[in-house]
């Protein structure tokens, strides 16, 4: 089990890959609904952005502690920019809580009104992955 290994950057590169999953496990259907792709379905979108703005409250310094970005050893997409000296990664996370905050205001009113709040989640995720994330 992964919350037994002995490195602890091992078991934060998988709570916050398990992070991330549900992240994307909740934001998926807004995008489908968002896009026409999946049946607009007010509870249903309510309840997933509500989901994200929970996640979106963790505190989550834990999962990024110095030394767990990606190697040979280490399964991680991280980049060590991350923790380089005058990184913005925390502002960016700061940018994703507002985007979500944002559309859980308002994914229950209608396609339309989510299709222009769930952009900005999604230029929020863009954003630290282009910069954070290995490919």
């Amino acid at each position: 089990l992964p919350a037994l290994a002995a490195d602890p950057n091992e078991v934060a590169i998988g709570a916050r890959q398990g992070y991330m999953k549900m992240v994307v496990f909740n934001a998926k259907p807004l995008f489908g609904m968002a896009k026409g792709k999946i049946d607009y379905d007010a509870e249903l979108a309510s309840s997933l952005a509500d989901n994200l703005l929970q996640l979106s409250q963790m505190n989550t310094v834990r999962m990024w502690p110095k030394g767990s970005d990606g190697d040979e050893y280490l399964e991680s997409n991280a980049l060590p920019e991350i923790w380089a000296d005058g990184s913005d990664f925390s502002n960016r996370e700061q940018t994703f809580r507002d985007a979500v905050a944002e559309l859980a205001s308002a994914a229950g009113d209608g396609q339309s009104t989510l299709r222009g709040k769930v952009g900005g989640l999604g230029k929020s995720c863009k954003a630290c992955h282009d910069d954070f994330r290995a490919e």
